[in-house]
């Protein structure tokens, strides 16, 4: 059965209602034509639950603005999508593509800080998020489980990070959803197509906004280990997990944490709105991102919480990662996977 609009219906009642289940649920694949977006392909999804997203088929399929029952919950920077031709890849030129949005992902062989690693230069964060996707693929579909129908809607591609002399990494992303979700589901899966052992870094660089973010906001997060980068982050290491209203002259706090894994080795992590009475949750296997980045901006414009699970303890970049002798490897031919879980729940009144 599918819960919708509180009813549970099968497919041929819920069928007999509509003349197509794009009124429901489905997936439009457009092309921005203006500004530094021009020419950047984006598939809006929308679920028929209340969610409803934006995946940037020319940014390594992430996803841009995301909405829960019409309330945004993703931070947008002032620099809006923007198509890769004018990614800077020089120290902090990453920034000047980052659009915030509800997932940049960070790597493929490099995140954090520019840094000097090996006789080569690393701009912050890594290339991928600047890549477009090929092999583009979207659908909608029914599928049978136990009896049961339901309406699937999925986008895969593939974005290779490639240079002569250099790395040859693929990454295989499908993003799946359905009639009546809630949650969206990123699968990634990381590939050494090369002939030598190949550096692999990777940060899921998830952005929320306001009013998601509020002074009344709480971040739930159990922790093993918590650590500030800085001096900064020390000073608000007491209060990492509450949030204050704009700031003014604010300086970033970045925490590193170890969370603390459940039974079945998952991790979880959940940002609360009470004045709203939603809130979105992670949920991920520890094992394959054994730590999460915590970055908290509450200046002013720059207002944003960044929830970043990811593969290496070195937020300060590969050549601290490196150093500390946690520089993860690909060998030639080997594969990491990744699975993400993202949901928006409402809380009871």
């Amino acid at each position: 059965m599918i819960s919708l609009y509180g009813h549970n219906w099968d497919r041929h009642e819920l069928q007999q209602h509509i003349g197509s289940l794009d009124q429901l649920a489905g997936i439009r694949l457009v092309e921005a034509a203006d500004g530094m977006e021009r020419g950047c392909r984006m598939l809006h999804v929308w679920t028929g639950g209340g969610l409803s997203f934006t995946v940037s088929a020319d940014r390594a399929l992430d996803i841009a603005d995301c909405r829960f029952k019409g309330i945004p919950l993703a931070w947008a920077s002032p620099v809006g999508v923007t198509h890769p031709t004018y990614y800077e890849p020089e120290g902090l030129g990453w920034l000047r593509s980052f659009a915030g949005g509800l997932l940049a992902t960070c790597g493929l062989d490099s995140f954090g800080a520019p840094s000097r690693d090996a006789g080569e230069d690393f701009g912050l964060h890594g290339r991928v998020s600047n890549l477009p996707a090929r092999s583009l693929g979207y659908r909608t579909y029914w599928a049978e489980e136990g009896g049961e129908s339901r309406y699937e809607i999925e986008i895969t591609g593939e974005v290779r990070q490639a240079r002569v002399f250099g790395e040859n990494l693929m990454l295989r992303r499908r993003i799946t959803t359905r009639l009546g979700s809630n949650g969206i589901r990123i699968r990634d899966v990381v590939t050494n197509e090369g002939f030598v052992p190949q550096p692999h870094m990777i940060l899921y660089h998830f952005n929320l906004g306001f009013p998601l973010v509020s002074a009344a906001s709480r971040l739930h997060l159990k922790a093993d280990e918590t650590i500030p980068r800085d001096a900064d982050a020390e000073a608000g290491l007491a209060e990492w997990s509450r949030l204050q209203p704009p700031t003014a002259k604010y300086r970033e706090q970045v925490f590193r944490h170890v969370p603390a894994a459940d039974a079945q080795g998952k991790a979880h992590v959940e940002i609360e709105s009470p004045s709203l009475g939603i809130g979105l949750r992670w949920t991920y296997d520890k094992e394959s991102l054994p730590y999460l980045f915590q970055w908290k901006m509450m200046g002013e414009g720059t207002y944003v919480l960044g929830i970043e699970p990811g593969n290496c303890s070195a937020v300060e970049g590969r050549a601290t990662a490196r150093a500390r002798d946690d520089l993860p490897h690909l060998e030639p031919g080997e594969s990491r996977r990744y699975t993400l879980d993202v949901e928006a729940i409402e809380y009871p009144k």
